[in-house]
């Protein structure tokens, strides 16, 4: 298998690789058509996939680069068939390049993207100004078919784990029968259905680098914004959902690992729940985040009155089926996946 190491690096202007990049033409993704179409947009992450449309799609196999937002200034590659809103760029360049290279190149441009901000938005002329390192061949352009031959190798390597990750978690998952034909559903108190408690504040400064995750109020890589050493005068938990009181109000993560929670974080605790229950009731818990907001968080009062509903036997939870419900949505996914794999293999 072949190494990054393997490699001659060098300076490479964008403008040398890109002939241009055009911004989109969808200026309003507040009124257009709904549709089966994908829409890009400005964002840092979910390759600034926005929403669905019935616009039709301007390209495949590219690249588009993100104008603003806190995403300025990413690079995403796309594989599908999409087109973008005029907060993004299309990049057109000036050789064909394989969708391998251009993952590869990506990944230098998004090396760069610190640089942008909301007082320095990435544009079209700033991003063709940039230098990147990339591999350079013995003529001094990019070895593009390092780039390919790199990137393949370890899209194959990460397909073959996964296909037997896959398969090993889908001999994990034992589903017990329930009888789903007439379930019952009930409200019920989060306060009486968990242990209930705060994180601590720590601030940044007391950060101590290290490998324990720091969860906090953010809604994307399951609320973890550091990683630190701390274990004086902060609050470990672990197996527990936590529930975001403020910024991302109302977004749920299950955490099966130990970690440091702050107070902008909740956490919700139950002995009686496997992970398939506690990944149910995430889905219910998320959706608080339509009721509050940053002029109203979820406060310790308010929380303990928040109400679910859920599925009941004998009028108690009916655990059983939670987890099995998720079960299911795992094994169909692993199955799904595996025939993907099979098939783009052949």
């Amino acid at each position: 298998m072949i190494s990054l190491s393997d490699a001659q690096w060098g300076e490479v202007h964008l403008s040398t690789i890109f002939k241009r990049i055009l911004r989109g033409k969808v200026s309003d993704l507040r009124n257009i058509g709904s549709g089966k179409n994908i829409i890009i947009a400005a964002a840092g992450v979910n390759e600034g996939l926005s929403c669905f449309s019935d616009i039709k799609p301007r390209a495949k196999n590219a690249m588009t680069i993100s104008f603003n937002g806190v995403g300025t200034g990413t690079a995403f590659v796309h594989n599908y068939p999409f087109n973008l809103n005029s907060d993004c760029g299309l990049v057109e360049p000036i050789e064909d390049l394989s969708i391998e290279t251009l993952h590869f190149i990506a990944v230098s441009i998004n090396k760069n993207k610190e640089k942008f901000n909301y007082g320095y938005k990435a544009n079209e002329n700033r991003l063709l100004r940039q230098t990147i390192m990339l591999p350079i061949a013995d003529d001094g352009k990019p070895d593009y078919d390092f780039m390919e031959r790199y990137i393949k190798e370890r899209e194959l390597t990460k397909r073959v784990d996964y296909i037997e990750f896959a398969k090993t978690q889908l001999a994990r998952i034992e589903r017990e029968r329930v009888d789903s034909d007439a379930i019952e559903w009930r409200v019920f108190y989060l306060s009486d259905l968990f242990s209930i408690q705060r994180g601590k504040r720590l601030k940044n400064d007391d950060h101590k680098s290290g490998n324990t995750p720091y969860v906090s109020s953010s809604a994307t890589n399951n609320g973890i914004d550091d990683y630190i050493s701390n274990v004086e005068r902060v609050r470990i938990f672990n197996d527990c959902l936590t529930i975001a009181n403020s910024g991302s109000v109302g977004s749920t993560f299950y955490h099966p690992y130990h970690f440091v929670a702050s107070d902008h974080v909740t956490s919700l605790k139950q002995a009686e729940m496997d992970k398939y229950c506690y990944l149910f009731i995430a889905t219910l818990t998320s959706r608080l985040n339509e009721k509050y907001n940053f002029n109203r968080e979820i406060n310790d009062p308010r929380i303990r009155r928040e109400k679910i509903l859920l599925p009941v036997k004998n009028d108690e939870p009916y655990y059983v089926y939670m987890s099995n419900c998720v079960k299911s949505i795992f094994a169909d996914k692993y199955n799904e996946y595996l025939s993907y794999a099979q098939k783009i293999s052949c």
